[in-house]
């Protein structure tokens, strides 16, 4: 599946999100993403992952006053179902490894962002 990865000293860690909407999960799909998220807990790179809920509660505050609105949510395409935090060296190692999840997953959109403090 490639080199395995190892963290340096000065790493960066991304959150990774998936959105619903992509390809439904099969034997297969596990099967392949349970390989590349054993070598990355090996090599040290992945700090967290999982799946979340299609429900949940919205939350915004206006002035102070805080508001929850109940889930789901009108576009499930647009809605978080999976994240993995991810611990490397650099926005491209993170971008490498990122293409090698999308290949596995092949269908569906999510997004990736540097988290600030460690």
């Amino acid at each position: 599946m490639g080199a395995t990865v190892r963290i340096p000293e000065a790493s960066v860690r991304y959150l990774l999100t998936i959105n619903g909407g992509g390809r439904k999960a099969d034997e297969q799909l596990y099967a392949d993403m349970g390989r590349f998220i054993e070598e990355l807990s090996r090599a040290g790179t992945l700090v967290a992952t999982g799946g979340l809920d299609s429900t949940g509660t919205r939350m915004s505050a206006s002035n102070g006053r805080v508001t929850f609105t109940d889930g789901p949510y009108a576009e499930t395409k647009e809605t978080v179902v999976s994240f993995a935090v991810i611990e490397v060296a650099s926005k491209e190692e993170a971008l490498a490894l990122a293409e090698r999840f999308w290949a596995i997953v092949r269908d569906g959109e999510g997004d990736m962002r540097l988290i600030y403090g460690q």
